[in-house]
């Protein structure tokens, strides 16, 4: 069993009540990870264990977004939520990202992250949506309107010179109703139908 204390670690503290608000959800998870055509599948959206014991910014950080994406994928509702895909779900967890990312900065202003940092500059500078669009854009989302995309095609010549776009998940989505008692415990979050 791994048990952690929230007092102990280093959370904001919005984070630590979204974790709090999250660790209702909580069930036994495996380690097993199941894929299909490359992709995690699953209706149940479990966390690293590390994701309680990190304390690491960046890391902490990337639980933000896990957490946001997976919930926002949850809402998509469908038969299998790991496949759940929108505009909307990527760029409100990116958002949130950078949220969790320069609230640690400002409290800490020696801990640094290039990629992290660098999102940090989009949105800055105005072109977060236009990012997410560019960069993890699929051809069945839906876009918003009044994409910037030529001011950012400009944009990103001259800032985002030999970029790499990155996406750190630190969970995985599995079937609740394969899991079998666990030789660790985790958090879930399931699917309308799980809880």
């Amino acid at each position: 069993m791994l048990q952690v204390s929230l007092r102990s670690v280093t959370y904001a503290l919005d984070m630590r009540f979204f974790v709090l608000f999250l660790a209702l959800l909580l069930s036994a998870c495996n380690n097993g990870i199941y894929t299909r055509d490359g992709v995690t599948d699953g209706d149940a959206f479990y966390l690293a264990p590390g994701a309680f014991a990190n304390d690491d910014p960046a890391y902490q950080s990337w639980v933000a977004y896990s957490l946001m994406k997976s919930t926002c994928q949850l809402e998509l509702g469908g038969s299998n939520p790991a496949r759940a895909s929108s505009f909307d779900c990527e760029f409100t967890a990116r958002r949130h990202l950078i949220d969790a990312w320069e609230e640690k900065t400002v409290k800490n202003q020696l801990i640094t992250d290039e990629y992290l940092n660098t999102l940090g500059e989009v949105r800055l500078a105005g072109f977060l949506a236009e990012y997410t669009s560019h960069y993890f854009g699929r051809g069945d989302w839906q876009l918003p309107e009044g994409l910037r995309r030529d001011e950012f095609r400009e944009w990103r010549r001259q800032n985002l010179r030999d970029h790499r776009p990155q996406t750190r998940i630190t969970g995985s989505w599995n079937y609740h109703r394969l899991v079998a008692k666990p030789p660790y415990s985790g958090s879930a979050l399931r699917g309308p139908a799980e809880q």
